[in-house]
C-alpha cells in the first residue's frame, strides 16, 4: 500500500517538474526557426539566412510541436487544439526573417484621395516602417506626453481588453484588429494562414480569402485570440501570451482617427443595422433629439427618417456619461485602447492610406506572398478630404474636445494635429 501509494506522488511530482522544465525551457530557448520574431518589449529584427530545405521542414515540425499541446495533455484542457496531429502534416509556409530596417523620415501627409497611386513616387518600405515605429517608441517612452493606460504593464491589462489580438500559432503572427480598417480582409487573411475554418460542405480549409463568408469573419468563435488563453491554460495564460508576444510577428493597421470616425458613423447609422439602431442609435436619439416615441425597427426607422444625424454621435462621444454606462463600441474606441501599443511593440504598422503597399509588403515580409494576396480593396471608401464638410456643422469647441479624445492615436501613429478643423 506504501509502495503504491509513494508510486503515485512520484508520478504527480515528476509530471509537475515536466511542466515547469518544458514552460522554462520554452522561455528561455524556444524553437528555433527563421521567423521574423521580435521581443514584445524591444523589437529587433534578425538577418535572414539562408538554410538547406531538410533543416527549414526540421524547424517547421518542431514549431508545431508547440508547448500547446503539452499543456493541453497534462492539463486537460476542454478546448479544441488549434494544432492537432493531423495539422503537422499539413503543408505550411515557413517565415522569413525581416531584412534590416534603417532609421528614417515618415510620410509628412495627412489623409489620402483614394485614386490610383501608379503617378506617385514610393516611399522606401523599409524606411517607412521604421519611422512609424520609431514615432511609437517615442511617443510611448516620452514623459511629457499621457495619456489613459499608458504606464500600465502588460501584466495590468484586464483580460477582456486582450479580445483584439489574434494567433496564428501555424506561422507565428499576433494580428490586431481595427475596426474600419481593413479588418474583415486581415481577419480572412488570417484564417487562411491559421487554418482555423474548413470550407461549407467540402471539410477543407479555405485557400481563397474572399471565399470565406463575412458572418463567420467575425464570428469571435472562428479566432483564436489572447482573451481566451484563460480557458485554455488557466494560471499559465499570462506566461504563454509573453511567449508569443516575444517570438511571433505582431502587426497591426490604422487610420486617420477622425476619418475612421465617420466611416464608422457611415456604416453603422446611415445603413440599416438592427444591432446598432437598438443598441446606440434609440439611445442617442433618446438623449439628443425631442423624440419619445421610437420606431420598433429599423426599417421603419429609416422609412420615418429618424436616425441619429453625425453632430448627435458626436455629442454622444462627448457626453462623459457614455464611458461610465459602458465602454465606447469597438468601431470607435481609441486604437491604443484596443491594440495596447505602448505595452506591445508591433513589428509591422500598416496604414489604411498606404493599404495596398503596406499589405503586399507584409505578406512579403511573412514570406507568405506566393501562397495569397491581399484581397483588393473597393474604392468608395470614406476620404479624408471630405473631413471639413462632415464637421462643418459641429461647433469649433467640440471638435477640439474630440481631439483630444483622440489625440493619442494621432500622435501615436503620426498624424498631423488637424488645425484647420480646430481652429476658429
Amino acid at each position: 500500500m506504501t509502495k503504491s501509494r509513494m508510486f503515485r506522488l512520484s508520478l504527480v511530482l515528476g509530471s509537475i517538474f515536466m511542466i515547469i522544465f518544458i514552460i522554462v525551457f520554452w522561455d528561455n530557448g524556444g524553437t528555433t526557426q527563421s521567423y521574423l520574431h521580435t521581443s514584445y518589449t524591444r523589437p529587433v529584427s534578425p538577418q535572414k539566412t539562408e538554410k538547406p530545405p531538410a533543416t527549414i521542414r526540421n524547424e517547421e515540425t518542431a514549431y508545431m510541436a508547440d508547448v500547446d499541446e503539452f499543456l493541453d495533455m497534462f492539463l486537460n484542457s476542454s478546448m479544441t487544439k488549434t494544432n492537432n496531429v493531423n495539422e503537422r502534416t499539413a503543408q505550411t509556409l515557413p517565415l522569413g526573417s525581416s531584412r534590416a530596417i534603417v532609421a528614417s523620415l515618415e510620410e509628412n501627409v495627412r489623409g489620402y484621395d483614394w485614386t490610383s497611386q501608379d503617378n506617385k513616387e514610393p516611399l522606401d518600405e523599409e524606411m517607412q516602417q521604421a519611422a512609424r515605429k520609431e514615432t511609437l517608441r517615442h511617443f510611448c517612452a516620452n514623459s511629457s506626453f499621457s495619456f489613459a493606460t499608458k504606464h500600465r504593464t502588460f501584466d495590468d491589462i484586464p483580460n477582456k481588453e486582450l479580445d483584439h489580438l489574434i494567433v496564428d500559432d501555424r506561422h507565428g503572427i499576433i494580428y490586431c484588429y481595427v475596426p474600419k480598417v481593413a479588418c474583415t480582409n486581415w481577419k480572412r487573411v488570417m484564417i487562411v494562414l491559421s487554418q482555423s475554418l474548413t470550407e461549407r460542405g467540402h471539410g477543407i480549409p479555405y485557400r481563397d480569402p474572399l471565399q470565406i463568408p463575412r458572418e463567420d469573419v467575425h464570428n469571435s468563435s472562428t479566432h483564436l485570440t489572447f482573451n481566451k488563453f484563460w480557458r485554455r491554460y488557466g494560471k499559465f495564460s499570462r506566461h504563454l501570451m509573453k511567449i508569443k508576444l516575444k517570438k511571433y510577428t505582431k502587426f497591426l493597421f490604422v487610420r486617420d482617427p477622425f476619418v475612421r470616425l465617420i466611416s464608422a458613423f457611415r456604416s453603422k447609422f446611415l445603413l440599416e443595422n438592427e444591432e446598432f439602431y437598438r443598441s446606440f442609435a434609440v439611445p442617442i436619439l433618446k438623449l439628443f433629439s425631442n423624440h419619445t416615441d421610437f420606431p420598433a425597427t429599423v426599417s421603419e426607422a429609416f422609412s420615418s427618417g429618424m436616425i441619429p444625424s453625425f453632430n448627435q454621435f458626436i455629442q454622444y462621444l462627448l457626453d462623459s456619461q457614455t464611458e461610465k454606462e459602458k465602454p465606447f463600441n469597438e468601431h470607435w474606441r481609441q486604437v491604443y485602447r484596443l491594440c495596447h501599443p505602448c505595452q506591445i511593440e508591433y513589428d509591422f504598422i500598416g496604414k489604411l492610406e498606404t493599404l495596398n503597399e503596406d499589405a503586399a509588403q507584409l505578406l512579403r515580409l511573412l514570406d507568405v506572398d506566393t501562397r495569397l494576396q491581399f484581397p483588393p480593396s473597393y474604392r468608395n471608401r470614406t476620404a479624408s478630404s471630405w473631413e471639413e464638410d462632415w464637421f462643418a456643422k459641429i461647433p469649433v469647441a467640440w471638435r477640439q474636445q474630440l481631439y483630444k479624445l483622440y489625440e493619442a492615436d494621432f500622435v501615436l501613429f503620426g498624424y498631423p494635429k488637424p488645425e484647420n478643423l480646430l481652429e476658429d
